[in-house]
């Protein structure tokens, strides 16, 4: 329950006021509202399930986390950019694929990207992944929801590799393979079949493609090429990222449209078709 401080001001009486915590003042209004009759005003808007329309996964294998996302960014039935980067820098070791709203994503990793960078110059050491999960899902509870960000968070450091998923309202989870998005069924179909322990990278980049690509063709909000980061440890123990766009790119108009076999134009020589009736008329101006 929250704290209360007794404020005055002059002769007025004192007066309640919540220090943190939650805000109980609307439950007597709308107590008041229901004793007369009405029901209590409710933002419609906000009860409504936003889509994401993205498809976004992660999985771990012997020796780092591979990232993978679509390029689509959609405007409701609008395609509004067909090469959306949707793998985000968190920092030299960690990287994050966002759905939802692209100025949330971009904004919310943008945010804690900062203050982990603050964090390494103040600690003179390598961000940890879980230290990178804990400040996204403070911020996002913090807004309960309302900063519509949906993220797969991987990356390695000295505790090994890891993987999270971090939703709007601040709940995560810590799993071997994650999807995410509008896609995120058709995606974990794939997963599910072809995942195994101690995975190659070349298995899990595969895999990862694969499922991206089950997002593309199954899901409507899902489209563009297929994006794909992996993250692990070179022979001299620094991290090393491969960040790689266009992996695959299935809606290129330029395949797409050497797969078309179409016929050789043919042109109808006149009286080919018989004409049934012609009617001619003079064009009459009337001033």
């Amino acid at each position: 329950m929250s704290e209360f401080i007794q404020l005055t001001a002059g002769n007025k009486p004192a007066v309640d006021q919540a220090v943190g915590g939650f805000n109980f003042d609307n439950c007597s209004r709308n107590n008041i509202l229901r004793a007369a009759g009405s029901d209590a005003p409710i933002d419609v808007e906000a009860l409504k399930a936003k889509k994401t329309g993205t498809t976004i996964v992660g999985c771990i294998f012997n020796g780092g986390v591979v990232l993978g996302a679509d390029t689509r960014a959609t405007e409701g039935p609008i395609i509004c950019d067909k090469e959306c980067e949707k793998i985000h820098y968190i920092a030299p070791n960690i990287y994050c694929c966002g759905a939802g709203t692209a100025a949330d994503t971009e904004n919310t990793t943008g945010l804690i990207s900062s203050q982990l960078e603050l964090h390494r110059l103040r600690t003179g050491a390598e961000s940890r992944v879980i230290t990178a999960m804990t400040m996204l899902k403070r911020m996002l509870f913090k807004y309960q929801g309302n900063v519509s960000a949906a993220l797969v968070l991987g990356g390695i450091d000295i505790t090994g590799p890891h993987l999270y998923t971090v939703y709007p309202h601040g709940s995560t989870d810590k799993l071997p393979f994650v999807t995410m998005g509008s896609g995120s069924l058709a995606a974990m179909s794939v997963f599910e079949d072809l995942y195994k322990d101690n995975m190659t990278e070349e298995e899990a980049k595969q895999m990862v493609t694969t499922a991206i690509l089950a997002g593309i063709w199954n899901d409507l909000g899902s489209g563009g090429n297929v994006d794909v980061t992996v993250i692990k440890r070179g022979e001299d123990g620094n991290t090393v990222v491969d960040y790689q766009t266009g992996v695959e790119k299935p809606n290129d108009g330029a395949k797409l449209r050497a797969q078309v076999t179409r016929p050789a134009a043919r042109i109808q020589p006149r009286g080919a078709t018989a004409v049934l009736k012609s009617e001619w008329k003079k064009h009459v101006v009337i001033s």
